[in-house]
């Protein structure tokens, strides 16, 4: 993400979508209540009339809203905010709402009442490094290949290859190569995304059969490679080698791995000591006390926090952890150390001291 302007003090900042993670990372940058301006299509109705004769366009327009929701779908990448228009052009009334739909080349301007809390300075900052997660997982069948691009919030299939593959005692003989087709688009890939570590997996033995041709092109030499072992096809098997213990240690420096990391060790502390609080209560009375020294939130309760309007609560929490010198940890409920927090209500905090 480009961040054209900021003025962190006072709780401002320009910033232009460059790519579809920018859309996360504004997701939990923008908070209700936010101004946000920008440029937007809008329904106009042109001349007089009732709205069966009026004559309505879509126009390009410049309009500033106050932020009553904020919509991130994981599946499609789409990034919606809503809310009340409080500036604009004269021909558009204030007090109506309106949507503004954020894709890539998008360019808004922020302006937070409450400032920044620092864990939103952080998502700033790393959006505006534009950080490649550089992990890419193969997962192979016989006859077919899927490739995914791990993402900030989960993974993008970016590409499929299907190949005629000979087969035992059939007739005839294959056509092609199939798993030279897939090492040069992996060999592409590479390049294009700046991929540092690949895991390839597949069951039975299909996987060291591309290992042979990732050998010849010399791929082994600009990647790290892992192989493991699935039982699934398609997105399953992604999904699959993704908690595989081979990809894990791979993906050890990156943002996933450090999230069940943060996880484990609030886990840890629930089952051995009473330093730690879950839960939406237990953890907003040990924020207010300035006990805790580590908060994790799921994006997923924060959704939830917005959709039942009760995001002020969540916010004055995490609000509290930071002025107290703790630290706030947003959480992506697609991994299994998200969805064991999810278990535990959403929300959970390591203490500095126990809670009497």
């Amino acid at each position: 993400m480009l961040v054209q302007y900021s003025n962190i003090p006072k709780g401002e900042a320009k910033v232009r979508v460059q790519h579809m993670d920018d859309l996360w990372y504004l997701s939990h940058i923008i908070d209700i209540n936010d101004s946000v301006s920008g440029q937007t299509i809008r329904k106009i109705k042109i001349g007089s009339g009732d709205e069966m004769n009026a004559n309505v366009v879509k126009k390009k327009i410049f309009l500033t809203i106050d932020v009553e929701r904020i919509e991130f779908h994981k599946d499609t990448g789409a990034l919606r905010i809503g809310g009340i228009i409080t500036a604009g052009p004269e021909d558009i009334p204030r007090g109506q709402h309106h949507t503004f739909n954020v894709e890539e080349g998008s360019i808004l301007s922020i302006k937070k009442r409450n400032g920044f809390l620092r864990h939103q300075v952080d998502k700033l900052k790393e959006s505006a490094e534009n950080r490649s997660t550089g992990c890419m997982v193969c997962a192979l069948d016989r006859d077919v290949c899927h490739f995914a691009l791990l993402k900030k919030y989960g993974f993008d299939i970016i590409g499929t290859v299907s190949g005629d593959v000979q087969k035992k005692y059939a007739e005839g003989q294959a056509k092609g190569n199939f798993y030279s087709d897939v090492a040069k688009h992996l060999t592409d890939y590479v390049e294009r995304y700046s991929i540092k570590h690949l895991v390839i997996g597949s069951p039975a033995f299909w996987k060291d059969e591309l290992k042979k041709e990732l050998m010849k092109k010399g791929l082994h030499e600009k990647v790290t490679l892992a192989f493991a072992t699935c039982n699934s096809t398609g997105q399953n098997a992604i999904v699959e080698i993704l908690k595989r213990p081979e990809t894990a240690q791979l993906l050890k420096e990156e943002r996933s791995a450090s999230e069940m990391g943060l996880v484990e060790v609030l886990l840890s502390e629930i089952s051995k000591s009473d330093l730690a609080v879950y839960g939406i209560k237990e953890t907003e009375n040990a924020a207010n006390m300035g006990a805790v020294r580590l908060l994790l939130v799921t994006d997923a309760f924060i959704h939830k926090s917005r959709e039942a309007e009760n995001y002020g609560r969540l916010d004055r929490v995490m609000f509290a952890v930071e002025r107290s010198k703790g630290d706030v940890h947003v959480i992506s409920s697609d991994h299994e150390g998200g969805q064991k927090l999810d278990g535990l209500g959403g929300i959970g905090g390591v203490l500095r001291y126990k809670m009497i």
